[in-house]
């Protein structure tokens, strides 16, 4: 199964470029550090904040993070702002990156070279939360249906109205936060990849599906900050 080199946003895609949502649900990071899953750690959050925090004041990048290892994942960072977590930038990638110059990167590239934003400031970031989602368990659909809501990521694989090959996907929280089916998700997902011409059975029975799961914890910046004056370095 083949997986785009590209990079992809939390919106709208186009062309060889991937599309995802993410959601501003407020995630709990457990006492010890871990995610649900136990792969995605509350330092890999840390680590992007103190990357977009030296970015920012230019200073020297951050060293090489210890404390967790350099495995490889495919993964998306997102910024929010605020106590209501708006959105201000989500980029990833479904190539699996080594962790490490994965989260370098995405972590700068999510908050400053997301279209739909404006970069992200300086005074900003002591209100910001940073999110690290990553990718597991990629499986081919049977059909477009078949995936779980609230459990499945899904990417999709089509031919826009011109013949032109389009993907596009929603993380596993976006069709739960939306209150969405699966037929209102699938279609949702043909519009945010490009897809303009009427919708019907026929284009959905049409698409290549595959479905993941996401590992997922978010830090704020103010616990980042916090720590880092007691100190700490990831």
């Amino acid at each position: 199964m083949s997986r785009s080199r590209s990079s992809s946003s939390c919106f709208g895609a186009k062309k060889q470029k991937l599309d995802d949502e993410a959601s501003n649900h407020k995630i709990i990071v457990p006492r010890n550090g871990i995610s649900a899953l136990g792969v995605v750690r509350r330092e890999m959050c840390l680590y992007c904040l103190d990357v977009l925090h030296s970015h920012l004041h230019k200073t020297g990048p951050p060293k090489t993070p210890t404390a967790f290892p350099n495995n490889s994942y495919p993964l998306f960072v997102t910024w929010t702002h605020g106590k209501d977590e708006s959105l201000r930038g989500c980029i990833g990638t479904f190539n699996a990156l080594n962790i490490h110059h994965g989260l370098r990167e995405y972590a700068i590239t999510s908050a400053v070279r997301d279209s739909r934003f404006a970069p992200i400031t300086e005074e900003e970031f002591p209100h910001l939360t940073c999110s690290v989602s990553l990718l597991l368990h990629f499986e081919e659909g049977k059909n477009y249906q078949d995936w779980q809501i609230g459990v499945h990521g899904i990417r999709i694989e089509f031919a826009n109205e011109k013949g032109y090959h389009r993907t596009a996907t929603y993380l596993p929280e976006v069709a739960h936060k939306q209150g969405w089916t699966h037929l209102e998700t699938i279609d949702s997902l043909l519009r945010k990849g490009g897809y303009r011409g009427p919708i019907n059975e026929a284009l959905r029975q049409s698409i290549r599906l595959t479905r993941y799961r996401s590992d997922k914890l978010s830090v704020p910046a103010s616990e980042y900050l916090r720590e880092r004056q007691n100190g700490y370095r990831v």
